[in-house]
């Protein structure tokens, strides 16, 4: 019923959790993800960059979990500051096309290893 997804070319859990699990081998959750760069470890500086990261190590996880952004059913973004809300969506956009996924949008105070941006995503197969 439930199964961990895990792949090197992503950035590995920061703690006790998966970077994402597939339940009834028909939905794929992650865990929220942020802008590590996984073959040096490093964090973009700015905000467009720290999104487009992110968005990639998403479509990493879901790819090896058998699915991929075109299959996003729900997304949370998690922004340290809400002003950097349209170059988020702009690059955003980039990544989601045609039918976009439900999303929910929240300023947070402080995000791990204070990055600018965090992302988690419900997907089906």
């Amino acid at each position: 019923m439930k199964q961990e997804i895990h792949t090197d070319k992503a950035p590995s859990a920061l703690g006790p959790y998966s970077q994402a699990v597939s339940v009834f081998a028909k939905f794929i959750f992650t865990s929220g993800q942020i802008a590590i760069i996984p073959e040096t470890g490093k964090i973009p500086q700015d905000i467009a960059c720290q999104t487009k990261q992110v968005l990639i190590n998403l479509k990493t996880i879901l790819e090896k979990g058998g699915s991929s952004l075109d299959n996003v059913i729900k997304t949370t973004v998690f922004i340290k500051n809400m002003t950097d809300f349209p170059i988020v969506n702009e690059i955003y956009g980039q990544f989601f096309t045609g039918i976009c996924p439900a999303r929910s949008c929240v300023e947070v105070s402080r995000l791990p290893k204070d990055v600018l941006i965090e992302i988690e995503c419900i997907a089906i197969k």
